[in-house]
């Protein structure tokens, strides 16, 4: 078998790896390869910000997994969607523009890993984004990826819901991403002049011209090759095609907190006592691979309303033409944004060291599907809108390991929700305050019922019952190959470099030592940018 050899060789071509691409291109002597299993992302639903409705569901740029029952679920599965596509779920996710809290990467700094702390990764958040109005001192300009206030956009009833909120005490921030991320307000979303912003659109598409630059799509990367311990390449399939290539300074695997250990799994990294009950030969014995699963659960309180919402305008046919001839003419209205409008950062009471629950407020109903099939573009025929929360830091660990040496086979996936006492307290403390919020005036003030879970669920038992029954997951799985100072629990170490491997880097949202506070887009994007200057620095390039 023939090998072509290029000096750095990407495996996933999703957020973290269209940064890391683009920004390896830039060196004008260095032959860059990323390989995608999925296809091109020049897709009208994915470049108008609400197709992402039509995208949970979609096959030919979807992995579509689904997670083993779980008993803390009521012995229910979770439906996840990650993208399969160039830019990855970028591609195919809400768009909602949230850094985490400064608390967060502090925490990151004190569990060893140096250069992770806030002041260290402020710069490259700020090199990632291109930021109309944002204060300079925590915001950047000219950068690759596109943040947009909606501010002025958004339906009228965020004001009310962000109103109520105040009325509890919580504060009003204009900027989660600023100087003040606790409290209440409207998030900023990825767009840019009405389309998606996004890694692959900002990063990728500017580096497509570079001869330099080889992207390979419907590339399934089945194994990492290795002499001795030095990743040396990877072998992938492109239809019934199998092919090797070989990297001379460096391969990356940025396929993100799924395929990312799933890869690593197949190719003798990992568990070794798994890994030989498999018939895989063990390369090296690293027993975080796959562990340390984390993700964001939450559940949403639907509520009647005596005021239009985007139910009316989204779902009859002819709110429908409206909404899209707006958007042909200006660019604008709902077409053009997430249905996650408002939101916050809170604290479930004022012991709290931080805020440890986020807050979403969606001007629309979806009261016939759970939050995992919401058809975005189908609501409920009736005016309606909803609340959720769901924890900020969850302590529940989960864990994936392949089933199959087959690399066409999904991993199995266990979240282990629930699975302390400090997260059931958080459940049942965010259904109270959810409840607390839609009494307040002025939201209460519109609101003709609660439709779900309803009057009749009340004691802190039944709430939590109902929180079994119907929370899911807010898309936002990490921490499988995470970083940290002990190879015994960690993947990677703080220079992202994997522990007994040499030559070997992981870039991607797998290796967070812990889930942000919030939606993990953003982060990803600045993981992927302080670890390729990383990378180069390293190298000396």
């Amino acid at each position: 078998m023939n090998r072509e050899t290029f000096d750095y060789v990407i495996v996933g071509g999703g957020t973290a790896g269209c940064v890391v691409a683009s920004r390896l291109a830039l060196q004008s002597d260095a032959s860059v390869l990323l390989l995608e299993a999925g296809g091109s992302d020049l897709r009208p639903m994915i470049q108008i910000p609400i197709g992402y409705a039509r995208l949970l569901f979609a096959k030919g740029v979807n992995w579509l997994y689904e997670t083993e029952p779980d008993p803390s679920l009521a012995g229910r599965r979770s439906f996840w969607p990650r993208g399969k596509v160039l830019g990855g779920s970028g591609s195919i996710n809400a768009m909602v523009y949230m850094r985490g809290l400064r608390n967060d990467f502090e925490d990151w700094q004190a569990l060893g890993n140096a250069g992770w702390g806030y002041d260290d990764v402020l710069p490259f958040f700020k090199r990632a984004e291109d930021h109309d109005d944002g204060d300079p001192e925590y915001h950047g300009r000219g950068g690759p990826i596109h943040v947009t206030d909606v501010s002025g956009d958004v339906h009228p009833l965020c004001d009310r819901y962000v109103s109520s909120c105040e009325s509890l005490g919580f504060n009003r921030t204009a900027d989660f991403n600023g100087a003040q991320g606790e409290g209440v307000g409207v998030y900023q979303i990825n767009t840019r002049k009405g389309l998606r912003s996004c890694s692959a659109n900002e990063h990728l598409r500017r580096a497509r011209h570079r001869p330099n630059l080889t992207v390979r799509t419907h590339a399934l990367a089945t194994r990492v090759l290795f002499e001795g311990k030095r990743a040396v390449g990877v072998r992938y399939l492109q239809g019934d095609r199998e092919v090797e290539v070989t990297a001379r300074r460096q391969v990356v695997l940025s396929g993100g907190a799924i395929n990312t250990p799933q890869l690593l799994q197949l190719s003798g990294v990992g568990d070794g006592e798994r890994l030989q009950a498999l018939g895989i030969e063990t390369l090296h014995h690293s027993p975080a691979v796959g562990r340390n699963l984390q993700d964001h659960l939450a559940v949403s309180y639907f509520y009647g309303s005596t005021v239009p919402t985007l139910n009316d305008q989204l779902g009859p046919f002819l709110g429908k033409v409206r909404a899209a001839l707006r958007y042909v003419a200006t660019r604008r209205g709902p077409l053009a944004m997430s249905v996650n409008q408002g939101g916050g950062f809170v604290r479930s009471d004022p012991a709290q060291p931080v805020p440890n629950l986020q807050l979403y407020f969606n001007p629309v109903s979806y009261t016939q599907t759970p939050l995992s099939a919401r058809k975005l573009l189908s609501p409920d025929p009736f005016s309606a809108f909803l609340i959720s929360f769901n924890a900020c830091r969850p302590t529940s660990r989960g864990e994936l390991h392949i089933g199959s040496r087959d690399p066409r086979v999904a991993p199995v996936i266990r979240p282990n929700y629930l699975s302390t006492e400090r997260d059931l307290e958080e459940a049942r403390a965010g259904c109270r305050l959810l409840r607390q919020i839609a009494a307040a005036s002025p939201l209460a003030d519109v609101i003709t019922e609660e439709l779900y879970p309803g009057p009749g669920v009340v004691s802190d038992e039944e709430l939590l019952e109902d929180f079994r029954q119907r929370a899911d997951t807010v898309y936002h799985p990490t921490c499988t190959c995470r970083m940290g100072p002990d190879s015994r629990e960690a993947v990677v170490d703080a220079r992202l470099r994997a522990y007994g491997l040499d030559n070997l880097r992981i870039i991607d949202a797998s290796v967070f030592p812990t889930v942000t506070s919030g939606n993990t887009n953003a982060p990803t994007v600045m993981v992927a940018e302080k670890g390729v200057a990383m990378m180069l620095e390293d190298l000396g390039a």
